[in-house]
């Protein structure tokens, strides 16, 4: 009886190590990658054609399209976080997202608390009117006007350089330019490309663009100061860049040559 005991307690054992060992190995998969990660993408979509969303809900844009195209060649899933424009720089602070992608200019000042990819979009400000101004023709005829803007943004930096304007903040794009047609706002600066091509596909009636552009500025992916992500997202816009696919969401969304990038500012 004892040896027939221990017989049974030796089987026991040997055929939960092999059931142990075949776990262990069927858990291994080659063709998943063990690296590969969700990270937090910070968005504010209100930022038409960057970033918005549809009226089912989808987030859409260029920068949408851009990151997941990054997130594919760098091996990584992407989460985008809605959140205003003007919380984004403290939430990378924070290190509550890993990255934000929201036509981000870089700027000496920004750089100083957060970091940033080399840069993926060359853009610049403008200065918006109503069709029916002809007072508004450039930098210095907007002295001592009424001044709408997005809070946070290089629109609401450069507004502050106009002696004497009577600057008023907006959450988005929608809320200011709906104040300069409702006859509370001289003139809007803000992102050229992101204001033509409201112009264009009708989301703004009754707005012109006058003069040629205020500033150039860059736009980069933000991230937490010194995020270990960087070097991916750096390889992943180079690899888009080389690739073509660069190129083809770029002219998706402007219909035309996208310009050369630097690879540092």
């Amino acid at each position: 009886m004892t040896e027939l005991l221990k017989f049974n307690w030796r089987n026991l054992f040997l055929g939960l190590g092999c059931l142990l060992l075949v776990i262990a190995c069927n858990s291994y998969n080659p063709s998943v990658n063990p690296s590969a990660k969700t990270w937090k993408i910070a968005t504010d979509p209100t930022f038409v054609p960057f970033e918005f969303q549809t009226p089912q809900g989808k987030i859409q844009g260029f920068d949408i399209d851009l990151m997941n195209a990054i997130a594919k060649v760098s091996g990584f899933v992407v989460q985008f976080e809605s959140m205003p424009f003007d919380g984004m720089i403290s939430t990378l602070q924070a290190k509550r997202v890993d990255a934000a992608i929201s036509g981000i200019t870089i700027t000496a000042e920004r750089l100083k608390t957060i970091s940033f990819s080399r840069p993926y979009f060359k853009a610049g400000l403008a200065i918006a009117t109503r069709k029916d101004n002809q007072d508004i023709k450039d930098f210095n005829s907007l002295k001592g006007k009424k001044i709408a803007v997005q809070i946070g943004s290089t629109g609401a930096d450069f507004a502050k350089t106009i002696p004497n304007a009577k600057i008023s903040t907006f959450n988005s794009g929608p809320e200011f330019f709906q104040d300069l047609l409702n006859g509370n706002a001289d003139a809007v600066v803000s992102d050229a490309f992101a204001t033509l091509y409201a112009i264009k596909n009708g989301k703004i009636n009754g707005i012109k663009v006058v003069s040629e552009l205020l500033t150039e500025e860059y736009y980069g992916i933000a991230t937490p100061k010194d995020s270990l992500h960087l070097d991916a997202i750096n390889q992943g816009i180079a690899t888009l860049l080389s690739n073509g696919t660069y190129k083809q969401i770029y002219q998706k969304w402007f219909n035309i040559e996208p310009p050369k990038l630097p690879e540092s500012l």
